[in-house]
């Protein structure tokens, strides 16, 4: 799909069916795997591997818009049960993997990667529209899943200073230029723990009353439970294949950063400060099927605009508004991962943007 729209764009939005059915199919196919083995789960890993990205390619539909406005009573819930079924199927897959399953080598294989899949690509969206919701139990939910992935500290980091210092060098989780995956990874991990932390304690510092316990804390806490329960599962076994599959997990929310904000920089003003977040500052993509596997996440220009508008809700910015990767979401983060290629796929792309958005009388960093 070129960057452009296609002429024949439809605009009927993604329902909300279609979200439920494209995110969730993987769960039950994995968790049969991990008690059947054989097709189911071939299965659950080749629709994670394989088949999102096929029907991206196969059926080049660009999804419309909703109407401004409109509610979504099914869309929390559908967030729930993603966040609900990843806490499920993280021991399972434990089990399956590192305990008494009777599964083949080969077959523990496709549930490690099966599971890692669609906990970065399914259940991260998922909990990152959790930690923007105001309802205080899905806002826990998706604490929750960062704890149990090991990565607790995104739930604050992301909100607190990812959304404040996007495409600035404030901002740890925003790819300069040039920069490798494998560079960026460690700054952003790193850096989102330490000011994601320090933006925590400043909060409780201003608050005129008392917010409770620090969130680290609670990420720590759930940390520790969770390697608790992987020793119960299978052992020592059991807790190294939890932090594998954490550490899988995590390095796909990272890499969907770096991609996401690749080389994007807002314009030093004047006055000193960057310029207002817009949707020049995230890149996006049209593809309807990982876009409905991933709740819109590819959607991303809008999610910074409007964090708190739900995700079947938000809107794809034309090619000339924001910048857009030719790529389903997915294959841009596997190129990612083969600095080289990335770099001399994405130069162009990034380079015809930059001509198209430049705008005298400003300065970029």
């Amino acid at each position: 799909m070129s960057e452009s729209d296609p002429p024949s764009r439809r605009t009927a939005p993604i329902p909300m069916a279609a979200f439920a059915l494209a995110a969730a199919t993987p769960v039950p196919l994995l968790v049969l795997g991990a008690l059947l083995g054989g097709a189911w789960l071939w299965a659950g890993f080749l629709y994670m591997a394989l088949l999102s990205v096929l029907l991206d390619q196969l059926i080049p539909w660009v999804a419309g818009e909703s109407e401004e406005g409109q509610e979504f009573p099914g869309a929390d819930a559908v967030l729930a049960g993603i966040g609900l079924s990843a806490l499920v199927l993280l021991p399972v897959a434990v089990w399956a993997i590192a305990g008494s399953s009777g599964l083949s080598v080969g077959q523990r294989v496709l549930m490690f990667f099966g599971t890692g899949f669609w906990l970065g690509q399914v259940g991260h969206p998922a909990a990152h529209e959790l930690i923007h919701r105001m309802t205080r139990p899905l806002f826990r939910l998706g604490q929750v899943f960062y704890a149990a992935i090991l990565f607790g500290q995104h739930a604050s980091a992301h909100r607190l200073v990812h959304h404040r210092f996007v495409a600035t060098d404030q901002d740890p989780n925003s790819a300069r230029e040039g920069e490798s995956f494998y560079r960026f990874a460690p700054r952003a991990w790193i850096g989102s723990f330490r000011l994601g932390r320090q933006a925590e304690s400043d909060l409780r510092a201003r608050a005129k009353t008392r917010l409770g316990l620090h969130p680290y804390a609670i990420y720590a806490l759930g940390g520790a439970i969770s390697l608790v329960l992987a020793f119960a599962i299978a052992g020592l076994p059991g807790i190294g294949i939890w932090i594998l599959l954490g550490l899988h997990a995590q390095m796909q929310v990272l890499v969907s950063d770096y991609v996401q904000h690749y080389g994007l920089r807002r314009r030093i003003l004047d006055n000193g400060r960057p310029e207002p977040v817009s949707p020049r500052h995230s890149w996006n993509t049209a593809h309807w099927f990982t876009s409905a596997m991933m709740l819109n996440a590819p959607r991303h220009s809008d999610h910074h605009a409007h964090p708190s508008r739900p995700y079947p809700a938000l809107r794809l910015p034309g090619a000339d508004e924001a910048p857009r990767l030719p790529w389903p979401l997915p294959v841009a983060c596997t190129l990612a991962f083969l600095p080289r290629t990335w770099a001399r796929a994405i130069r162009p792309h990034l380079k015809r943007w930059r001509e198209s958005d430049n705008s005298p009388g400003t300065r970029q960093r």
